[in-house]
């Protein structure tokens, strides 16, 4: 069975085996071709293809050799069902890719095809092909999260004085800002993209080790008089020049830690951006309704059975992706622990997750520019929820007050009390601790109503919002007055 791309027709429809059906937060985004088995395949023929220019550079294969290996490196020229049938028979693709690509190459010139995969090993190509394929998926993925980092920035800033109804245990607890909210996202976005850099600028590594690690191969296809130390730097230089990757210090074949880094950078990449839709998720909840997604097409978030509903699909794809990201995750984590020089099942079991892992999270990251780019604010609805507990969401605050003056326990003691009176009765905890005996003393009912005022008792937040905005903070409000009903919706 050839996987020269030379397959009748008949065998197209094999080639589509995952679509993305059961996994729309990536169907149809960038990263999806970027990690397709096609561009994995090219990658691969790109670390062929690189590695034969750099052993050109160094003297040990021919020039015009590395530029047909070179020419004869596409994707489009083998069969790519093929090769991964292939590949049961020997648990890599690379067996069957170097045939391929030698056959190929042989076509064009006999001579060269000597040339191909010389003195290398399966795992460099794979490794090396792999970096290659991360290096382009994540450039994807971090434009997306800059671009929605400016977006929650701008949100953070039009809404520094937006208050709201701060929750814990799923309940109000005390008030809050949107603008903090939407600053805690951008600082979740900023800090992934922080570690998503660092994995890049770090440089992912091209992998030279050959069968065992030691480069013997390599060593041994550039003679007698090759000294090993220059041939280590020369060779790996090239090779990392060739691939824009970087030259490891050592072979990485059972040292994992670049893709146990990888992994984890997307995992909280993932993770982030899942906060944010769990949040979104809450806040569009029917009966509290303080923000909606984009509206999109018209059959955005419609239901089979349901017409009055438009469903929050984009918080609940970024959400799906945030879940399984982080367990796709420990399969790289657990492979740090490899056997020996190369590993059997260990390194092969990396794979479909590493995969998985760019693709979802590039999905995600991809999906979360439009939700919060269209993200809709509705501050009238913010503002009526504060009422819903008739003023006991500020009731720290008069404890805080009476505390003083009364102590401590009593203040909370009556504070207590006061609360459960309110809800029981359905009455505004104002109106309760106007006839508390040892309040009417202290306080006179327009204090009382001040105190309970949401719109005083919102601490730092907007504080917070510049400080997390900072640099450079442009267009932060520095206004000191709360948004109240009747504001425009962001």
């Amino acid at each position: 069975m050839s996987a020269v791309h030379d397959a009748p027709a008949t065998r197209a429809a094999a080639c589509h085996l995952d679509e993305g059906l059961l996994s729309p937060v990536r169907a149809g985004t960038p990263v999806e071709a970027a990690v397709s088995d096609r561009a994995w395949l090219q990658a691969m023929l790109d670390a062929e293809a690189g590695l034969a220019r750099a052993q050109a550079r160094y003297g040990t294969v021919p020039a015009h050799a590395a530029e047909t290996i070179t020419a004869a490196a596409r994707a489009d020229l083998l069969d790519v069902r093929e090769l991964a049938l292939a590949a049961r028979e020997t648990a890599n693709p690379v067996v069957c890719l170097v045939k391929a690509l030698t056959a190929v190459v042989a076509e064009r010139s006999p001579e060269a095809a000597e040339y191909v995969h010389r003195g290398s090993t399966s795992q460099d190509v794979f490794d090396t092909g792999a970096m290659l394929v991360a290096a382009r998926a994540l450039r994807l993925i971090t434009a997306d999260l800059r671009t929605a980092a400016d977006a929650l920035a701008g949100l953070a800033a039009a809404h520094r004085e937006t208050v709201m109804a701060g929750r814990t245990l799923a309940l109000h607890a005390v008030p809050t800002t949107f603008g903090l909210k939407a600053a805690g996202w951008h600082r979740l976005v900023v800090d992934a993209l922080e570690r998503l850099d660092r994995v890049l600028d770090a440089g992912l590594p091209a992998s030279l080790g050959g069968a065992a690690g030691t480069l013997a191969g390599y060593l041994q296809y550039a003679g007698d008089g090759g000294d090993p130390a220059v041939v280590l730097d020369r060779l790996g230089d090239a090779y990392a020049a060739e691939t824009g990757l970087t030259a490891p210090v050592l072979p990485w074949h059972a040292l994992r830690t670049p893709i146990a880094d990888l992994g984890s950078a997307l995992a909280h990449a993932a993770g982030a951006l899942g906060k944010i839709a769990v949040d979104v998720l809450v806040l569009s909840r029917t009966e509290i309704g303080e923000v909606s997604e984009p509206a999109g097409g018209l059959g955005r978030g419609t239901s089979s059975a349901m017409p009055h509903k438009r469903n929050p699909v984009l918080a609940t794809l970024i959400r799906s992706a945030s879940l399984q990201v982080p367990a796709l995750t420990t399969v790289l984590l657990q492979s740090l622990p490899t056997e020996d020089e190369r590993s059997a099942g260990v390194w092969h079991a990396e794979w479909q997750p590493l995969r998985e892992c760019l693709r979802l999270t590039g999905g995600a990251a991809h999906t979360a520019v439009e939700l919060v780019q269209g993200l809709t604010v509705h501050t009238e609805r913010m503002w009526a929820n504060l009422s819903a507990t008739g003023g006991q969401l500020v009731s720290e605050r008069v404890c805080a007050v009476l505390a003083p003056r009364l102590g401590k326990a009593r203040a909370r003691e009556l504070l207590t009390e006061a609360s459960h009176l309110a809800t029981a009765a359905g009455r505004p905890l104002g109106d309760v601790l106007a006839e508390v005996p040892e309040i009417k003393g202290l306080l006179d009912v327009d204090e009382v109503n001040a105190l309970l005022d949401p719109a005083g008792y919102t601490g730092a937040a907007g504080a917070l919002v510049d400080r997390a905005l900072r640099p450079p903070a442009q267009g932060a409000g520095d206004s000191s007055s709360p948004v109240r009903p009747g504001a425009v919706d962001t």
